[in-house]
C-alpha cells in the first residue's frame, strides 16, 4: 500500500510560479512510476505530467509542455512538480498518482494510487 500527500498549492497570480509536493509513504516508491493530474471544476480529470522510476523519462500534456517541470526524490520518497508562467486555465485539484507497473501512462486509469489532491488557483 502506498500513500499519496499532496501540498503546494494555493492562490497566486497568473505569470506567477508554484512548487507542488507529494510525499509518498512505502519503500517501493523508488520504483513506481508517478503522474500529476489535474480536476477543474466541471471537468474530467487530465493528464498533467508523469515521471519513471529512474527520473529520466517524463512526459507532458501538450496544455504544459514549457511551464511544468517533474522531478523527484527517491531518497525523500517526493515527486515534485514545478509550475511556472501560471496561468487561470491551471485553476485545477492537482492529484498526484502512483503506477506500480513502473510504465509512464497518460490515462488516470492506469494509476493504483492516488492522494487527496491540492488546490491550486490562478488569478488573472
Amino acid at each position: 500500500q502506498v500513500q499519496l500527500v499532496e501540498s503546494g498549492g494555493g492562490l497566486e497570480q497568473a505569470g506567477g510560479s508554484l512548487r507542488l509536493s507529494c510525499a509518498a509513504s512505502g519503500r517501493v516508491f523508488s520504483t513506481y512510476t508517478m503522474g500529476w493530474f489535474r480536476q477543474a471544476p466541471g471537468k474530467e480529470r487530465e493528464f498533467v505530467a508523469a515521471i519513471d522510476w529512474t527520473g529520466r523519462i517524463t512526459r507532458y500534456a501538450d496544455s504544459v509542455k514549457g511551464r511544468f517541470t517533474v522531478s523527484r526524490d527517491n531518497a525523500k520518497s517526493t515527486v515534485y512538480l514545478q509550475i511556472i508562467s501560471l496561468k487561470p486555465e491551471d485553476t485545477a485539484v492537482y492529484y498526484c498518482a502512483a503506477e506500480k507497473d513502473g510504465l509512464v501512462r497518460i490515462t488516470s486509469s492506469r494509476y493504483d494510487y492516488w492522494g487527496q489532491g491540492t488546490q491550486v488557483t490562478v488569478s488573472s
